[in-house]
Order: C-alpha cells, then structure tokens, then sequence
C-alpha cells in the first residue's frame, strides 16, 4: 500500500509543525531567475517571443498569425462540446452571476459627517484586466467562469483571457464556450509566464492591461511577482490546496474523498486531512486505495505524490482546539468543516479564504457552481486577501464635499494640525487668506 504522510501533530517539534505549513510554491527564488530573460524577450520582441515560447514551452503549432482567438474558433468550440457540459457551464455561470451581482458594491454612497460636510465612496470599474486560465494539467472552463462573470459584472470595458494552447494550436472549447456565455470574446492563445509578459507590456497582437487575475503554476507566480511593478497582478493564487477539518461525527471514509478533490491538481497542490479523531483517521486511510481504483491514472498519480509528500497527508491532533489552531495557522485556499453540525465550529476558524460547511458541500461543488468565487489566494495569504470578487475589478475614490456653513469648523481643526505638523502651505489654504478669495468670487 502507498505510504500517505501521517503526523501526530502533538508529538512534533516546533520545527516540524513549521515544515506543514510549507507550501510548493514558498520558494520560487529559482523560478524568478528562470522568467527573467522570458520577461524580456517579450518585452522586447513581442509577437514574435509568444510564438516562439508557445512552440518550444507548449510545444503548441503556433504563430505571430494565431495567437488570438478567431471568431470562427468560437463558434466551432460550441459543436465540440457536450450539450450537457455547456448546460452545466451555464447552470455555473448564473449561479456565480447571482452572488456576484449581490456583492457589487453602490456606484456611490455619501454620508453626512457631520452638518453641512459630505464624505463618501465611488466606485468605478477598472480600463482593462486580463484573466489567466491555466491549462497545463487539465483544462479549466470553470476557471474562466469564475474569473470572467465578476470582471462583466464589475463593467470592466476590455477583458482579456490568456490561457495556454494544446499542441495542436487551440484554445481548450469548453473554455470558449465559457467565455462567451460569460461575456468575454478577446482570448490569446498564450500561457506561463509569458502570458503574464504579454498583457504586463503588450504585443503586436496582444493589448497591454492594467490587472492581471487568477491562478496559475510557479512560473506565472514568479513571473507576477517580477512584473508588479508594470501590472497589478492581484491577489496571490498559485498552486492548489484543501484542508478538510474532520469531527467525530462523520466516516473517514467520505474525509478521504474530499482529500483527493485538490489534492488531483498536481504534484505541486496541497492537502491535508486533520482531525482529532482516530476512528476517522484510520478510516481514511483504509478508503483511499478504493477512491484511487476508481480514479484516473494520471490523476492517481497527482493525489498519491501529494498525500505521500511533504505537503498532504493526515495529521491526528490531540483535541478539536488543537485542530482549529493548525488550521488557523496553516490558512487554507480551500477548508471544509466536515461536521454534521458545521456551524459549532465556524466561529472557531479565522484564517482561511473559503469555508465549506457540511457533509454535503464538497469543494467540487464550490468549484463548479455554488456562487461564490474559486479563485482564492494561497500560500497563507488568506490571513490577508480574500477570494476573488467584483471589487477587484473596480477602483475606489474617495468623495468629500464641505459647504460653505460647515467650513469654518473644519478649516480651524485643520489649520491647527497643519501648523502642528509645520506644513505651512496646508495652513494657508485654510487662513483667512481663503476667505478673502471667496468673497472676490461672490
């Protein structure tokens, strides 16, 4: 049998219980010294750097003449998918609509500060965002859904999709398909991390962006980090990555199932089942051999280098607080509270980007179709970001507005800081001088 990575986590070192909390992607010094010279060829060559890394990186049958989306793909992409796939797609697509109309913030709000003084928010959508939709383990329409609904939905007037192209030149259909009910119709075929290149400085062909969102291997999230400074490169979604918090309330047997969920992604995801409860965790890992006999080969392959590695596994703690505190401190892009009662447990749980309550809200569901968005930061940065939503595709300006009744009031409090903090400029333009201009203009 495989041997799956068991820890008792009470009885490891502090420095043991560090080494849980590291991900694939922690280190990707190396990685940033390999994009370097692929940042500049694009910067530099343009069209001509994509289609040349697009032959020798992809080994993809493309050229400076193909590297966008023709009409004619996309129609030809709804003949190559499933009726019940593009069903499914738009049962997603509406569903994710729904939650992300809900969280659009007002165009503006204003509130009375104090009589007369006026201060508030407007938001307004970003210029131009291009959404990365990996492909080089699988092909990902629901990544395009996810990233695509919330930036139509934001009103953001140019979005942009870059994903990798298969050998033969093309871009995944189902994930044009999903585009298109989306509300996108600009997809480059280009991937890694001279996709992040291309829309950071612009080509030929593809139209620089202001943002650039969603997930992708090492060498988009080093190619992101070295290029923040040309493009907003979003919040921080690398590799995947699951957490499934267990009580004795439910079969090991379903945990394990849910383990391999993000644990099929890659080598390179992470996973870990924790739970104080013995029972479930030798259960577990008694069930995992008969999930893996009805799982694809490669997929097989993914899981089982995961859970048998340095980042998956079971971890047995010694109490249900000693659960919440590693979950806590490992902060998950993905937990699941497996409980017949979840909500015991929720207000317990701080750190983590998405929390999916119950037996019956498995991580594919949030995935695919619940509402909320997938695209979540990893790395234990949700002690920071939250998941993908419609305002990172709009900005925010503050709105203020004094009348002249409650000036006065203002002008003096600020007159005094400002002479507090020796900023004499600040002062004047709060002094009675202003007052002397005003009644030349009245």
């Amino acid at each position: 049998m495989t041997e799956v990575s068991f820890y008792e986590y009470s009885k490891l070192s502090a420095d043991e219980k560090a080494a849980l909390l590291r991900r694939s992607e922690t280190d990707i010094s190396s990685f940033i010294e390999k994009v370097a010279p692929i940042l500049e060829a694009v910067r530099t060559e343009g069209d001509a750097a994509l289609a040349r890394f697009g032959r020798d990186l992809d080994k993809a049958a493309v050229t400076e003449a193909n590297l966008k989306v023709t009409e004619a793909e996309f129609n030809a992409a709804f003949k190559l998918v499933d009726d019940t796939v593009i069903d499914s797609i738009k049962f997603g697509i509406e569903n994710i609509r729904h939650f992300h109309e809900e969280q659009k913030p007002e165009a503006m709000w204003l509130k009375e500060i104090r009589p007369g003084a006026f201060a508030g928010d407007r938001f307004t959508p970003i210029k131009s965002v291009a959404l990365y939709v990996p492909r080089g383990k699988g092909s990902f329409p629901s990544v395009t859904m996810m990233t695509s609904v919330p930036a139509v939905v934001a009103g953001v007037p140019e979005v942009a999709i870059v994903t990798p192209p298969a050998p033969d030149g093309t871009v995944d259909a189902a994930t044009l398909v999903a585009a298109r009910l989306a509300g996108v119709e600009t997809v480059y075929k280009v991937g890694g991390a001279q996709a992040v290149a291309a829309v950071a400085y612009g080509t030929e062909t593809v139209r620089p962006a202001l943002k650039i969102v969603g997930p992708g291997s090492p060498w988009v999230v080093a190619a992101k980090r070295a290029l923040s400074g040309v493009i907003d490169t979003g919040l921080p979604a690398g590799p995947s990555e699951v957490m499934i918090l267990a009580d004795d309330t439910v079969h090991g047997g379903l945990a394990a199932l849910d383990l391999l969920i993000e644990a099929e992604h890659g080598p390179d995801s992470s996973a870990y089942l924790v739970t104080h409860s013995r029972r479930v965790a030798e259960e577990a890992l008694a069930a995992l051999p008969d999930h893996w006999g009805k799982m694809t080969e490669q997929r097989v392959a993914f899981s089982k280098a995961v859970l048998t590695g340095k980042t998956g596994g079971i971890v047995l703690t010694s109490s249900i607080e000693e659960s919440y505190a590693f979950a806590n401190a490992y902060a998950p892009e993905h937990l699941e509270l497996l409980s017949t009662e979840p909500f015991i447990h929720l207000g317990h749980i701080t750190e983590a980007a998405e929390i999916l309550m119950g037996t019956h809200t498995p991580v594919s569901i949030a995935n695919f179709s619940l509402g909320p968005n997938a695209v979540l930061p990893t790395s234990r940065w949700a002690r920071t970001f939250g998941p993908l939503s419609v305002t990172d595709f709009v900005k925010r300006s503050s709105i203020g507005y004094v009348t002249a009744p409650a000036y006065p009031e203002f002008a003096r409090h600020s007159h005094n800081l400002a002479l507090y903090e020796g900023f004499s400029s600040h002062a004047l333009a709060v002094s009675p001088l202003r007052d002397t201009y005003l009644k030349k203009d009245a």
